[in-house]
């Protein structure tokens, strides 16, 4: 059933995805205000009609501030780090901050309310099956603080969801396009192979999806999803290989050719991760981020096709729009190489 919204609050508006669900919802007409910490950029919502609220999550008083006269929250902000010095900064961020919203949310009688989670919350089948929504995973075996402060956050929200409160889940994959100014850990991936800083792969693979797609996601979630339900908005699950394969067919650019035992690539990581305790800055290879790939993280959208319409276009179209943006901002060693 379709709702009828006006007045929208975003949460993590000022990040990849989310800045991509602002745009779309300015675009569709939409009465737009933003949550923002005092230091973040705004420059992704240059241009845009929307309000800037500036708040925290931790701080439920500047919550309550923002989310008065919507109707509805898409709550997108989440610390996404898979290496962080102290990891409890990823549960206050991730936990703690759901929590606060849920139930600012609640006190304020808002109507419909979208979580973004991460496909980081689907089990990922042992048999090679696609990971679907049903797919719930044991949660000592998370890879690493984000996965694990996303699953206790969602376990959150479907609290919520049981008690009666309208919010519903999407689990995007790994998104992919114009816009990542962080970068994300994918958006990592583009740059190292963009800098040629990637000599070699290993045997994993992931789903990859365009961004924009999410953000329509995002609305489809808003209009058609069920309060409880989990929706994953994914594109196309490809090899790590394809991937280098994808970006070399865009840049003219060789692929590398030299595949890395996972033994190797996970001592490298530990080796890594370890030093980085020391160093304060981030390791270049952390060692969640190789556990993680132990197994190809495939999943299917099956779901969302058919109860949101969600559909996703070429991630090819996607990745080119990504390097052109990273090329255009500087992001590549030697300019437009």
């Amino acid at each position: 059933m379709q709702a009828t919204i006006s007045k929208v609050l975003v949460t993590g508006g000022t990040g990849f995805i989310g800045s991509h669900v602002v745009q779309r919802l300015c675009a569709e007409g939409f009465s737009v205000r933003v949550l923002a910490r005092p230091t973040s950029l705004l420059d992704s919502l240059e241009g845009l009609p929307v309000e800037i609220a500036a708040g925290d999550l931790q701080d439920k008083n500047s919550l309550q501030r923002a989310v008065k006269d919507c109707q509805t929250v898409f709550h997108v902000a989440a610390d996404y780090r898979l290496w962080v010095r102290d990891p409890m900064e990823l549960y206050r961020s991730n936990v703690d901050g759901t929590k606060n919203m849920l139930a600012v949310a609640r006190e304020a009688g808002i109507s419909r309310m979208v979580y973004t989670s991460t496909v980081g919350t689907i089990g990922v089948p042992r048999n090679g099956a696609d990971g679907t929504e049903e797919d719930f995973p044991d949660p000592r075996t998370l890879s690493g603080p984000y996965k694990r402060s996303k699953f206790l956050a969602e376990q959150e929200v479907l609290r919520h969801a049981r008690e009666g409160f309208p919010v519903v889940i999407v689990n995007p994959t790994a998104p992919v396009g114009e816009g990542d100014r962080k970068p994300t850990e994918t958006g990592k991936m583009i740059l190292d192979f963009l800098n040629r800083r990637m000599p070699a792969y290993i045997d994993t693979g992931l789903n990859l999806v365009d961004v924009r797609d999410v953000a329509a996601g995002h609305l489809a979630a808003l209009h058609y999803g069920k309060p409880g339900q989990r929706y994953i908005l994914g594109g196309r699950n490809m090899s790590f290989k394809e991937i280098l394969d994808a970006l070399a067919q865009i840049t003219g650019l060789a692929s590398p050719c030299w595949q890395l035992p996972f033994g190797v690539a996970l001592c490298a990581g530990a080796v890594n991760s370890w030093a980085a305790r020391f160093t304060g800055r981030p390791p270049r290879i952390p060692f969640e981020a190789v556990k993680m790939a132990r197994y190809k993280m495939y999943a299917s959208s099956a779901k969302a096709k058919r109860e949101l319409g969600y559909r996703s276009g070429p991630v090819e179209n996607a990745l080119e729009r990504a390097i052109a943006w990273f090329r255009e901002n500087g992001k590549v060693q030697g300019g437009l190489s």
